[in-house]
């Protein structure tokens, strides 16, 4: 069993999804501290001028962790969130076919930052049709030490293999694994270029831009298996 296991992002990007691809379990990491500025509350679209952050206002307090960080629901972030989609990717050619979970994602009244991650996450999921099973990790027992946190999350499932990000060696205690009989495979994305909209093509956005520009065919390119595309000069 092949396990993955990651924080749950805000409008995740590429990478992300194509690790849950590549996993048979993918284990929403929610019960770790919450680290502002990065990817949890945030994450990045294309514009004409180029990209944007949209940011997810939260009231956080050190050392919450993800599902304890409320959303600052004293701004009209949903309505800014939805405009800046709607404004950037109303001519994509398949905006439409997606434009209503986003308005009614966006009209849902969120206290918690990570049910709005995971709404997202999962609609990907399923729009995408990928066969990965979801846990919270938050539903299991484990220790607070981040290398055996992996351990126990793998041994409690089952998984005798774990899915790294490219960077995992650094941060994670690799004797542990091989002691435990864990083999570690390590992420190897290599981003697709797909047709966008404005200009040169830029990587590393939102996986939602991958979706409005290209739509049924966007799995298919997420594993590189679409030929012949070209980013739009």
């Amino acid at each position: 069993m092949l396990v993955a296991i990651h924080q749950p992002q805000y409008l995740p990007w590429l990478g992300y999804l194509d690790k849950i691809d590549r996993a048979e379990i993918f284990v929403i990491l929610d019960n770790v501290q919450f680290k502002k500025n990065e990817w949890q509350n945030r994450n990045r679209i294309k514009t004409a001028q180029g990209w944007q952050w949209i940011t997810v206002p939260v009231l956080y307090k050190f050392p919450e962790k993800i599902n304890e960080v409320r959303i600052n629901n004293n701004t009209n972030w949903n309505k800014k969130h939805l405009h800046a989609l709607i404004t950037n990717y109303s001519k994509s050619p398949y905006f439409a076919d997606y434009k209503r979970f986003f308005e009614d994602i966006f009209s849902h009244s969120w206290e918690r930052l990570v049910d709005i991650n995971i709404e997202i996450i999962k609609f990907l999921i399923g729009t995408l049709e990928l066969k990965t099973k979801l846990v919270m990790a938050s539903d299991l027992k484990l220790r607070e030490e981040p290398t055996e946190r992996l351990i126990d999350i793998c041994k409690t499932l089952n998984g005798s293999k774990y899915l790294a990000g490219r960077d995992g060696s650094k941060y994670m205690n690799l004797e542990i694994f091989d002691k435990e009989g864990i083999e570690i495979i390590f992420q190897d994305f290599k981003h697709p270029v797909y047709n966008q909209l404005y200009g040169d093509f830029e990587p590393g956005m939102s996986a939602i831009d991958l979706l409005f520009n290209c739509g049924d065919k966007s799995l298919e390119i997420l594993r590189g298996k679409q030929a012949g595309l070209k980013p739009k000069f």
